[in-house]
């Protein structure tokens, strides 16, 4: 990473200010992403903003800023948003501090401001560079998500129309999925779980790749794939659905064929059932048979102490007697056989016995 420092007055910064709303923010001449379109609006704390005006016209050093340079040249801001935003905001007369704006001080006051320098470091590297660099910087102030470093980092024609799909409020993969999705849009949720999904959670490697691409149509292609397999597949929609990784079950089921009626019942029968701790595991469930996904409710203490008392304190298989706590509760009946978590249902095993036990004893 080549780090160079860079001086510039608040006058130069201020040139080109436009705040375009969900289309960003730029600033020195149209050269500087204040705030790339990826990222969401902060919302700055107005004492926060006083006081960096307030240190600019007292003319006491502001913290450095960092900005990384891109491959055509421009600048990206990495640290110093919201003070650059407070800065041109002041200068263009959008607020003002005890009643006094910009326009109402003295020319020479003005003046003063205008040529205030601003201390910057251009930040110039490989993406993984820049990655470790970003990650450094973003502990502090308003802290980007993960998915907004990557965008900074593999910005492009890309990222620009992926966050089209995947990024804004209101964009067409909200009006799609709002309801198999968690998250928002705006918080790059979206996009960070479509792409998780495309590239089998390597996400760095497939934005690396398609970082130059003209579009993102095969990623919105996919989702729309993902999405009418998952109403296909599930077609009574549950609140539970916002928590499963569709994605993930479509790229392993998308070509098996279903009963879809029988699968209903499933879900509404593994709804009902107590034992299920983690309800939106179902639908992975019904399809692997992984009791995993399900969270499957343990043996209380009490539980486990009424089996031991009933078994003389001896495992269940070998009948050889053990210290309670050495034993393991386990299912008589088998909870996939319609077995339930409670005391009638529970006995205990030795550590030996229940690492070798099957549902067939």
């Amino acid at each position: 990473m080549e780090i160079k420092e860079h001086k510039i007055s608040i006058r130069e910064l201020k040139e080109g200010y436009e705040e375009k709303k969900e289309e960003g923010v730029v600033a020195y001449g149209g050269k500087l992403d204040v705030r790339p379109p990826y990222q969401r609006e902060f919302v700055y704390d107005p004492k926060k903003r006083d006081a960096v005006i307030n240190s600019v016209r007292k003319h006491f050093p502001l913290n450095t800023m960092y900005w990384a340079v891109k491959d055509d040249g421009t600048y990206e801001i990495i640290d110093g948003q919201q003070r650059t935003i407070s800065i041109c905001r002041y200068v263009h007369g959008e607020f003002s501090i005890d009643g006094v704006g910009f326009t109402n001080l003295p020319d020479d006051k003005q003046e003063q401001i205008l040529d205030y320098k601003l201390m910057i470091y251009l930040c110039q590297g490989t993406p993984s560079d820049k990655l470790d660099w970003f990650e450094i910087i973003n502990m502090g102030g308003e802290v980007l998500t993960k998915q907004e470093l990557l965008n900074a980092i593999f910005s492009g024609p890309w990222t620009s129309d992926a966050k089209r799909y995947f990024s804004k409020t209101g964009c067409p993969a909200y009006g799609l999925g709002e309801k198999y999705m968690q998250g928002t849009p705006i918080r790059q949720d979206y996009l960070e779980a479509v792409i998780d999904w495309k590239s089998d959670g390597k996400i760095k490697d497939y934005m690396g790749k398609h970082q130059h691409d003209k579009n993102a149509t095969a990623l919105w292609q996919y989702f729309q794939k993902v999405i009418a397999w998952a109403k296909a597949t599930y077609p009574d929609h549950r609140r539970e659905m916002k928590s499963v990784q569709w994605g993930t079950l479509y790229n392993k089921f998308k070509d098996t064929e279903y009963d879809t009626n029988e699968l209903a019942k499933q879900v509404t029968k593994l709804m009902m059932d107590d034992d299920v701790q983690k309800k939106p595991g179902v639908y992975a469930y019904v399809l692997d048979g992984d009791e995993r996904h399900l969270n499957i409710r343990q043996f209380s203490e009490n539980m486990k102490r009424e089996a031991y008392e009933r078994q003389k304190g001896h495992c269940y298989k070998c009948k050889k007697k053990f210290p309670i706590e050495d034993m393991h509760a386990d299912h008589i009946k088998p909870w996939s056989k319609g077995g339930k978590t409670n005391a009638a249902n529970c006995r205990l095993l030795c550590r030996k016995d229940n690492l070798e036990k099957s549902d067939n004893y």
